[in-house]
């Protein structure tokens, strides 16, 4: 049976005002090459290397496996080459990526005949939302909705020279832990405040205009309640408009802060005023390129 060589980039969802509807790749990517085997094997290098080299709980054979037994196919072993570069536990779609990898290799191995639509639509119904799986699978700027069982979802290609910075902490955050600060209802006033900024962000990207981002990027959905499960929050959005900085949100659910920059010599200048604000605090800060290009699917053999 053939080889799978996928390539799939990170993600930072939400964006500020788009929770659960917007999304942006970057160039920090999950490499899987898979094939047919007598038992299930990984080897691992990158990022998470020892987590991600696990055979026991390992969430892309668990999923793959899983979906294998709902199509009522055979489960086939694989062994799986993984070159990983995206933080997990961080809000940069990790799981997203996964998902679409293992919903990748069953539609091969289990010879499901499944599309590239098809593939997405099943990666977003174990996510339980499009957001990152759909400007994972697409690259770009991605806005994304649900209709039943169908995904809509339009990719913009944001600026070549715009670059995003990765604020993250030592400690990772449960997606389940972040979603339990949220309120259960939203004022109109705070509902229409998104809608206008979500629109304004959406305009920004289709027009490349990065002086609109420090205010497009606001939002009063998610972000002020989990500033405080997401303690770098409240020390860099103030810093939105500043020192090189455009825009500043939560990347995904966090507790990572995602900084964009509309050039390498903004995103220098803003990478300085980050380490600057963030003086003493144990931080990692990972600068990558905008992933304008959707994710790899070949068949090798």
């Amino acid at each position: 049976m053939s080889r799978v060589f996928l390539r799939l980039p990170a993600t930072s969802a939400n964006l500020g005002p788009g929770f659960d509807t917007l999304a942006l790749a970057l160039q920090l990517h999950l490499e899987v090459e898979a094939e047919a085997a007598q038992a299930f094997s990984i080897g691992a290098s990158g990022r998470n290397a020892e987590i991600c080299g696990t055979v026991e709980n390992n969430l892309l054979i668990e999923t793959y496996s899983a979906l294998l037994r709902e199509q009522a196919r055979s489960v086939v072993p694989l062994s799986i080459r993984m070159r990983n570069e995206i933080p997990l536990g961080m809000g940069c779609g990790s799981s997203a990526a996964v998902r679409l990898a293992a919903a990748a290799l069953a539609a091969h191995f289990g010879g499901l005949a499944w599309d590239r639509e098809r593939i997405l639509a099943e990666a977003c119904r174990l996510e339980g939302h499009p957001d990152n799986a759909a400007a994972c699978w697409l690259g770009g700027f991605v806005a994304s909705a649900a209709e039943g069982d169908r995904i809509e979802a339009i990719s913009l290609a944001p600026a070549a020279e715009w670059r995003a910075l990765l604020a993250m902490p030592e400690q990772p955050l449960a997606t389940a832990a972040s979603r339990a600060v949220l309120p259960d209802r939203y004022s109109r006033g705070d509902a229409v405040a998104n809608l206008q900024r979500v629109a304004l962000l959406t305009a920004a990207f289709a027009t490349r205009r990065a002086e609109s981002l420090a205010v497009a990027m606001g939002d009063r959905l998610h972000q002020p309640y989990r500033a405080g499960v997401c303690p770098l929050l409240r020390k860099l959005l103030p810093l939105a408009g500043q020192d090189g900085i455009a825009g500043v949100a939560l990347s995904g659910a966090g507790p990572a802060v995602l900084l964009l920059a509309d050039s390498d010599g903004a995103a220098r200048q803003a990478r300085e005023r980050m380490r600057r604000e963030l003086k003493g605090e144990e931080v990692e800060i990972l600068a990558c390129e905008l992933e304008r290009e959707p994710a790899s699917y070949r068949i090798l053999d």
